[in-house]
């Protein structure tokens, strides 16, 4: 498979259909790989990393609605559903079982098209939101893995929900009692205001961050981007 900027899977048991969505669907920064069962599907998916998958329904080896649970449960990528089965019920299924979308044929190409690049820029935007890169530090809140150059860090949810309001916020000082809200949403009436100050230094600790975590006295903590506070 030639190296894109996203990869379709389209799991299409009908040949013809297959060949045709392969071709329609690839472009520039889109390749496709096509099978025409689950057995095919599953081989593919442990060797290569794919943007979005079509998926059908009526397959020789089984259900797309069965493999759909696997698929939401083992990788994170987006499945939109095409398949002859229009019943009310059917989509009402697949969206449940978490479809991105759900497509019926026939369908116009056009219509498709639309769809794959709109699934494609939520999924981008999705992933762009849940990494964070910046010098030695690479957070993936989606996969909660953390690292600090080389060394893999284990952060508490706590500690995780911190990170990511820092991070997400970077160059701006967020307020102690915004912080505390935010992070301990337990629906406690009474938190104590000394369990955000040794959050933010086990975070410091874990993450060797005293140069980036920043306390702005009498206000609240950042995340230092490097210019001045």
């Amino acid at each position: 498979m030639k190296q894109s900027l996203n990869n379709i899977l389209i799991i299409e048991d009908d040949s013809a259909l297959l060949s045709g969505l392969c071709r329609a669907l690839t472009t520039d920064e889109c390749c496709t790989h096509g099978c025409h069962n689950l057995s095919e599907a599953k081989k593919l998916l442990q060797k290569h990393t794919y943007s979005l998958i079509l998926l059908d329904v009526n397959l020789p080896d089984g259900s797309g609605f069965d493999f759909l649970p696997e698929l939401k449960k083992n990788y994170s990528v987006p499945v939109i559903i095409l398949t002859a089965n229009d019943l009310e019920t059917d989509i009402v299924t697949g969206l449940e079982l978490g479809a991105e979308d759900y497509i019926t044929k026939p369908f116009s190409l056009a219509v498709l098209r639309a769809r794959v690049n709109v699934a494609l820029r939520r999924n981008t935007a999705e992933k762009s939101s849940a990494d964070f890169v910046m010098e030695q530090y690479h957070f993936n809140f989606d996969k909660m893995e953390f690292f600090c150059g080389d060394e893999k860090v284990e952060l508490s949810k706590t500690e995780q929900k911190l990170l990511r309001l820092l991070v997400e916020n970077a160059g701006i000082i967020l307020s102690r009692d915004s912080l505390i809200d935010a992070v301990w949403t337990d629906g406690a009436e009474y938190v104590d205001e000394n369990a955000l100050s040794v959050t933010i230094k086990r975070l410091r600790d874990k993450l060797h961050a005293q140069k980036y975590i920043k306390t702005v006295y009498g206000i609240g903590y950042t995340w230092n981007t490097g210019d001045s506070i």
